[in-house]
């Protein structure tokens, strides 16, 4: 950013700031309490049930049930999020865990060649819906996440499936370049 940018910025900030006077401890607090609810780290596991959940986080974007009673739900935060967080309630109706799913332990559990459609739902949750493409002449589906990345930079992950069969050919990722001068942004955290 040049300087006359930067002194811009400053003054809409100064300004803002100004307007909001008192009022921004209280919304500082707000965003806190905002951003329990939307990773829901306020969830004790064993503690916690199924409608404490639903209650803090919303309505999942995918649920599983699995045979022993469990459950297995996923929360998208994208498109402009980078996270996804998989919530595990046990047979009981109580949370066994909840896990940030978007990051490089659980890409590479993806195998080209052998994981199917349903098995990438399942472990890093649905893709952002726009992102998704089908290219005609490879036969090819493409999904996509926005994430962080191992330099806590904004990034996307890519898996390409073979249309037919529902089987992953391939995963890439890459960075999110924006603005003027096509650098990745940082994340938030």
């Amino acid at each position: 950013m040049n300087k006359k940018t930067l002194m811009y910025l400053s003054r809409c900030v100064s300004a803002i700031v100004a307007r909001v006077g008192r009022a921004l401890p209280l919304a500082a607090v707000l965003v806190l309490v905002g951003c329990a609810g939307y990773s829901g780290s306020g969830l004790q596991p064993g503690v916690a049930t199924l409608a404490d959940v639903l209650a803090l986080m919303g309505s999942p974007a995918l649920a599983w049930r699995d045979a022993d009673g469990s459950e297995q739900l996923a929360f998208p935060r994208g498109p402009a999020g980078t996270q996804t967080f998989m919530v595990f309630i046990a047979p009981d109706g109580r949370l066994r865990a909840r896990k940030g799913v978007l990051d490089t332990e659980h890409f590479a559990r993806i195998e080209a060649g052998r994981s199917s459609q349903d098995a990438v739902l399942r472990l890093i949750g649905p893709p952002v819906a726009h992102w998704t493409a089908y290219f005609p002449a490879r036969n090819e589906l493409v999904w996509e996440w926005r994430f962080c990345d191992s330099w806590n930079q904004v990034a996307r992950f890519a898996v390409l499936f073979d249309a037919t069969t529902g089987i992953v050919r391939t995963t890439q990722q890459h960075q999110e370049l924006a603005g003027l001068d096509g650098v990745a942004p940082f994340c938030g955290h």
